[in-house]
């Protein structure tokens, strides 16, 4: 039965966005992406509860250069341009900001994650140019499988998979898989392996001690 109402809720959304989609073809045929999207994405952000996540994914599903299923889009949460890739099962917590990047399956953000299109964006090597007109470099940031971004980090470079990302933390430089990293700028500070491998170790202490009980 909940399988059913949600495919019918999906169903109602793809039926109720129709119009601003058709309002966004025509501002994209205009305009271009580059104009067109930016508005859009901040009118989505807008819709408020359940109903708003399901319509952000039935706009955002027919928009972005991929969105899978099964994810959440909270409210506030923005995307800077539609080449974005999103895997299966991803969630992004309230007002998060979002790059053209890739983010892979089952990755959580929390709450006002800004996932950034590397570093320099903007140069800044002349002095006698303004830092408008000079030239920046645009990365597509990737974000491992099953990583966790956490509250108000800001993310400038790949995250591996299975990583987590502690609270407030700046990420400058790759993270390696299945790390922990925490700080500004954040730094790896352990292994998430290392700690299944103690946790397996102890099971079987604890598991050996038993039976000689």
């Amino acid at each position: 039965m909940k399988g059913f109402l949600k495919s019918m809720a999906r169903g109602l959304a793809q039926i109720a966005v129709s119009p601003a989609l058709l309002l966004y073809v025509a501002a994209y045929l205009a305009f271009g992406a580059g104009r067109a999207f930016p508005g859009w994405s901040q009118v989505m952000s807008l819709l408020p509860g359940f109903s708003g996540s399901y319509l952000r994914q039935a706009f955002y599903g027919r928009t972005l250069q991929g969105l899978g299923s099964g994810g959440t889009i909270s409210f506030g949460t923005i995307f800077s341009g539609p080449c974005v890739e999103i895997g299966h099962n991803v969630y992004f917590g309230l007002y998060c900001v979002v790059g053209e990047v890739i983010i892979e399956d089952d990755v959580m953000l929390a709450s006002s994650v800004s996932v950034m299109n590397g570093r320099y964006q903007h140069g800044v090597e002349r002095a006698d140019v303004s830092i408008r007109e000079q030239e920046g470099d645009w990365p597509r940031i990737r974000i491992g499988r099953g990583t966790w971004i956490g509250e108000r980090s800001v993310v400038m470079a790949d995250v591996g998979r299975h990583c987590v990302i502690g609270a407030g933390s700046v990420v400058t430089r790759p993270i390696p898989d299945y790390s922990v990293a925490v700080g500004v700028p954040a730094r790896v500070i352990r292994d998430r392996r290392s700690d299944a491998e103690a946790l397996d170790r102890n099971d079987a202490t604890n598991a050996s001690s038993e039976s000689h009980q």
